[in-house]
């Protein structure tokens, strides 16, 4: 969705000098849910012990395929979406950009095999993972095109990008450290050293709020300094992302129990969704 709202919500009607026609966009958001899925099931591969302690209605290894499935899945799906990549980064003229799809790919490999278990390190990958999911739209639309007469203007979209991008690192990386002190039984048990585990639910929560407070006091200053005199998005940012930032700094002081940080986990969610479609905001004001 946030792909295909910075090519048809945001850059398109900004009449930004872009590379990728229809076909060509949909290619890209098609390779990046094969390799994102293909990263989740290897994931899910690697979970089973713990996701049987912590999510036991959820398990799907083993229960509804079997593993020899999955891996044929999730090298399947990989090949699909490096390939994918491998053509639309010769599309552009651009090669090198197929390096991405590799090293995104590895990374997430590495992730559910390795890195999770490291502490925060996990939690970062995965988050950059998201973020690149966006900036990859601007560099595959941009970047190909970009000359000495339009650069000026084709980086500040590309600024913009970078925004959201950021915005979603952020966000996703508060996400990723609830996830974790939601599952704090499983992973005690299977030896994953998560944040919340190596140092307390309670100073667990001190750094989700700190973290919480960035994207919050980020988006404050963005709206009054730059939005103020667009009533309709200042409208918007205040009720659907400023309102349940603040929701959820207070959540995030009181959570305790499994079921709070399952609520903050969907909180965050909507936030992400919310700031995806403020996107639309560029085509409508």
């Amino acid at each position: 969705m946030a792909q295909f709202l910075i090519k048809y919500a945001f850059l398109e009607p900004y009449a930004a000098i872009t590379s990728l026609n229809t076909l060509d966009i949909i290619l890209l958001v098609l390779a990046t849910i094969c390799i994102a899925a293909a990263g989740n099931i290897i994931n899910d591969i690697n979970d089973v012990e713990t996701d049987a302690i912590n999510k036991p209605n959820k398990v799907i290894i083993g229960k509804h395929i079997s593993e020899k499935t999955a891996y044929n899945l999730f090298i399947s799906l990989n090949v699909v979406g490096v390939g994918i990549g491998y053509y639309l980064s010769n599309t552009v003229g651009r090669s090198g950009f197929f390096s991405l799809f590799i090293i995104i790919s590895v990374l997430l490999y590495l992730y559910a095999t390795y890195l999770k278990q490291l502490l925060l390190i996990g939690n970062i990958v995965v988050s950059i993972m998201v973020a690149l999911s966006i900036i990859i739209v601007g560099l595959f639309e941009l970047m190909p095109n970009m000359t000495v007469e339009n650069q000026t203007l084709q980086l500040v979209y590309f600024k913009t990008i970078l925004n959201y991008a950021n915005l979603a690192f952020i966000l996703n990386l508060i996400r990723e450290i609830a996830k974790d002190t939601e599952d704090i039984e499983g992973d005690a048990k299977t030896g994953i050293k998560t944040l919340p585990i190596v140092i307390g639910k309670t100073n667990t929560n001190y750094v989700l709020l700190g973290l919480s407070l960035i994207p919050l006091v980020s988006i404050f200053f963005y709206v009054s300094d730059s939005l103020y005199k667009n009533q309709m998005a200042v409208i918007y940012f205040l009720i659907f992302i400023i309102a349940p930032l603040i929701y959820l700094c207070i959540k995030v002081i009181t959570a305790k129990l499994k079921s709070d940080y399952t609520h903050i986990s969907n909180i965050l969610k909507l936030i992400m969704l919310f700031g995806m479609l403020s996107l639309l905001l560029y085509r409508y004001s």
